[in-house]
């Protein structure tokens, strides 16, 4: 994602002020209020609906599963949900206060439930059911209610620990009994459930406080956020590009961990199994040791399980995308930069020679920029493209989370003459365009740009300005992800003079909106494909409308642009390339897969009758056979390295795997087999409608 990682107010119109309360809690409410009303892009008024919605998101999130907190607890909590306003502007934490008081009694009780509980057998040939739909729960009225909630809980993780040991039990040589099974079963819910408490009583006051500071300001929008002194640590070693680990960051929704973003480059990119959307449900360091849950531990924590020293291995347990549960085995290692760079590869089809550009992300380095950064990367390549001939271009900026806006505007030059490519509005500051300046053009054919959900921000921006120049066809997914944000680090400290009450941490808060030159923004809407082509992600809650609370669509007064003038006939192309999907089997069975998908993660339900659940498992098991073929198919195309990168695998075999194994995955692309055909498509309108220039001219 966009983000401009800034620890100043460059350009916040922020004035100076003075901090003194000698109480840091306080001092803190004090300065965050401040820069959030100075600084963000969409101020808040700190009124009585500011406070029903930070009340509701801070509860949600101490206790989202209502395994904690009673009815009456609420109750007593509801004298203060139309009052956080004025607390904050007092700058008081008295429902802060009560809240951590109260929970912290019904941790201790929670503790007394598990271990009561798991010290009987379940029966598993009840019939009942477990749902994981909070929002349709109520709170408990009394400790009945509340152990039986606990014991549904706990018998369902029991029931995934028993079919496990059931199917290890099929091979073994020393078969043991149900009954032993189901013992051992609890035992491992056991120690999954101590460990997670231990990992919560070491929680201080302050780990409550940042997770109250954070609801607080997420009313703001979701890409607005407290990052405490350790955070911020972590923060910036990430973004010095410093990964050690799986690759992979995480985010938190209720009581679940998943996947939000695979970095390129890293372990769990090149191995390509691991997938935005798994849901990481257990964690383990080897074959020998148990597996920890880490449903309902904090996030952090959890990323202290997973991280881990380059070359070791771990072992997720993963809920995947489709619904099914499976282990995966990750060796740790150190992101390798040079996968986030742009390669490129040559492909012919059908009498037609292309070239197809990959772009992870929009990269710069600061200290060299003239010679490493997207724009100047990708110019490279076009011009190598060229001369060997290819007719047309793919950019495939799928799953490219965004980068430097700098690099975004220069490389829209390259297909474009000069004209506005975004407009960017600032706080408290009128729009101001982004312009190429530069009439050269590097690339004049045809051009194909493939999408998908996970394309977000700068991606976004340079398909919006391709869209709406009519430079070239967008393919991919309905819409992109919608993110038409920039977010500022401001290091809170710089606000404080004098300060002994030790480091305040950081905010990450939301500076800046992108909007097309058409004048509506790519935040939330993103921008629509000019083809859509069916993914397994279409139905799926994965963009920035499935997030809490984001920033509206809006529209501003429309750039002065002037169309591309490049004879091509694009409803022709679509219309095309919408017949052949439409009659493509393949793509149907995506489609199918996709729906199938989404009502698989609406279930909310799991059986605990472990025949019931056993049934489900394998009619999920024929279902997900269905879509086998979809992993099997093979395009047939040969991709080749452009001849500068032949020399380089010839002397560099580490190399020569890593563009092998990428030329087979785009042998395995169903999406990039039609975006050549939409090229071939370009390139004979393009010929015909030159044809017909020349016989009016003549």
């Amino acid at each position: 994602m966009l983000l401009s990682l800034l620890l100043a107010f460059a350009s916040c119109n922020i004035t100076s002020n003075t901090f003194d309360n000698p109480d840091k809690d306080k001092l803190l409410l004090q300065v965050i209020s401040y820069v959030l009303e100075e600084g963000h892009l969409d101020s808040k008024d700190f009124d009585d609906d500011f406070s029903e919605h930070v009340f509701n998101r801070y509860i949600e999130q101490i206790d989202p599963y209502k395994r904690y907190f009673y009815a009456s607890d609420i109750e007593i909590f509801n004298a203060y949900r139309y009052e956080l306003d004025d607390e904050l502007r007092a700058y008081e934490l008295n429902f802060f206060n009560s809240s951590v008081e109260v929970l912290t009694k019904r941790l201790d009780e929670a503790k007394l439930f598990y271990k009561q509980i798991l010290s009987k057998p379940f029966d598993f040939s009840i019939e009942e059911e477990y749902s994981d739909n909070s929002e349709n729960l109520d709170y408990c009225n009394n400790l009945r209610e509340m152990e039986n909630r606990w014991r549904q809980q706990l018998k369902l993780s029991s029931m995934l620990n028993y079919h496990n040991l059931l199917e290890a039990n099929e091979t073994a040589e020393n078969k043991k009994s149900e009954s032993e099974l189901e013992i051992e079963a609890r035992e491992a819910t056991m120690k999954s459930m101590d460990e997670l408490f231990d990992f919560i009583d070491d929680r201080e006051r302050r780990d409550w406080f940042d997770t109250y500071i954070n609801a607080l300001v997420e009313e703001f929008d979701p890409h607005t956020y407290y990052l405490s002194p350790e955070t911020k640590d972590r923060f910036d070693t990430d973004m010095s590009g410093n990964f050690e680990g799986i690759g992979a960051r995480l985010q938190k929704r209720m009581d679940n961990i998943s996947v939000y973003e695979i970095i390129s480059g890293g372990p769990a990119w090149r191995q390509n199994k691991l997938e935005v959307g798994d849901i990481i449900l257990k964690v383990r360091q080897s074959e020998q040791e148990e597996a920890v849950s880490i449903v309902g531990m904090r996030i952090d924590e959890a990323v202290k399980l997973i991280k881990g020293p380059k070359g070791t291995n771990v072992i997720l347990t993963l809920k995947k995308v489709d619904g099914n549960i499976v282990d995966l085995e990750i060796t740790r290692d150190i992101v390798e930069l040079e996968e986030v760079y742009v390669k490129s590869s040559i492909v012919e089809k059908e009498g037609g020679r292309y070239g197809l550009i990959n772009l992870p992300k929009f990269y710069i380095d600061f200290d060299n920029f003239k010679e490493r950064n997207a724009a100047t990367d990708v110019k490279r390549e076009l011009e190598r493209l060229k001369a060997q001939g290819v007719q047309g271009i793919i950019m495939d900026l799928r799953g490219n989370g965004g980068g430097s806006l700098p690099t975004v505007v220069e490389m829209t030059g390259l297909f474009i003459e000069k004209g506005p490519v975004v407009q960017v509005r600032s706080t408290g500051s009128k729009p101001e365009q982004k312009k190429d300046n530069d009439a050269s053009i590097t690339w004049d054919g045809p051009l194909v740009v493939m999408v998908n959900e996970l394309s977000a921000s700068a991606s976004e921006i340079f398909a919006a300005a391709i869209q709406d120049y009519k430079r070239g066809i967008i393919i991919g997914s309905p819409q992109t992800y919608g993110k038409g944000t920039v977010q500022n680090v401001f290091d809170l400290n710089r606000m404080v003079r004098n300060n002994d009450l030790g480091d305040l941490g950081a905010l990450a808060f939301t500076t800046q909106k992108f909007y097309r030159i058409n004048g509506g923004s790519t935040q939330l809407k993103g921008v629509n494909s000019d083809i859509v082509i069916p993914d397994r992600y279409s139905y799926i809650d994965i963009g920035e409308r499935d997030l809490e609370n984001p920033l509206p669509w809006d529209q501003i007064t429309p750039a002065d642009y002037s169309l591309w003038d490049g004879a091509l006939d694009y409803d022709y192309v679509v219309s095309n390339s919408k017949k052949r999907i439409e009659d493509n089997t393949l793509f149907q069975l995506i489609e199918e897969n996709a729906k199938w998908i989404k009502n698989s993660r609406d279930d909310n339900t799991t059986p605990l009758n472990y025949q019931v659940f056993k049934k489900e498992l394998d009619q999920n098991e024929i279902e997900i056979q269905r879509f086998d073929q979809l992993s099997n198919y093979e395009n047939q195309l040969e991709f080749a390295s452009l001849p500068y990168e032949l020399e380089l695998t010839a002397r560099d075999s580490i190399l020569e795997e890593k563009r092998s194994r990428w030329h087979n995955n785009l042998r395995k692309d169903l999406y990039v087999e039609e975006a050549l055909n939409v090229l071939a498509d370009l390139r004979t309108s393009q010929n015909i409608n030159k044809k017909s220039l020349t016989s009016i001219k003549n």
